[in-house]
């Protein structure tokens, strides 16, 4: 039963990266038994074919970029990814914080709010994205405030 469950697991990871926790729920779901797919993920891990910090990494590139610091910490919490490696992604996700911000609000708006209507729109849109109040006014200055 075991190799069944490492083969299982091992397709999933063909596919893309997946946190040790996320990979387990995917698994459970299909009815295998948490003893066993603890064991199997364990040596996938002892194998490094499945790394938490390997996932991190992926999600970062994939995320930075198009999504704020809020969004991406969050998303890496609901994967279950441990705590030490979502520290230590906060310090890459900060650097690249407000180049993201400007970049994204440059392609989707590219210029400054006329109104509050406007104004709103726009900080609802870039909140919507994990990105905090403090960083977006840096950015988006009214143009008649």
């Amino acid at each position: 039963m075991t190799t069944e469950i490492r083969e299982r697991a091992l397709r999933f990871l063909a596919r893309r990266e997946y946190s040790k926790a996320e990979l387990f729920e995917r698994l459970a779901r299909e009815g295998i038994e948490p003893e066993e797919l603890r064991e199997v993920l364990e040596e996938l891990e002892k194998e490094e074919l499945l790394s938490d910090a390997r996932y991190v990494g992926q999600l970062l590139h994939a995320r930075i970029g198009r999504y704020g610091r809020q969004h991406i910490l969050k998303e890496l919490f609901e994967k279950g990814v441990p705590h030490e490696l979502i520290e230590a992604a906060k310090e890459r996700i900060d650097e690249a914080e407000l180049a993201t911000l400007r970049s994204v609000w440059e392609k989707k708006f590219g210029k400054k709010p006329e109104d509050r209507k406007e104004l709103a729109k726009q900080v609802r849109f870039l909140q919507g994205r994990g990105f905090s109040l403090d960083e977006i006014f840096r950015v988006i200055e009214p143009s008649d405030e």
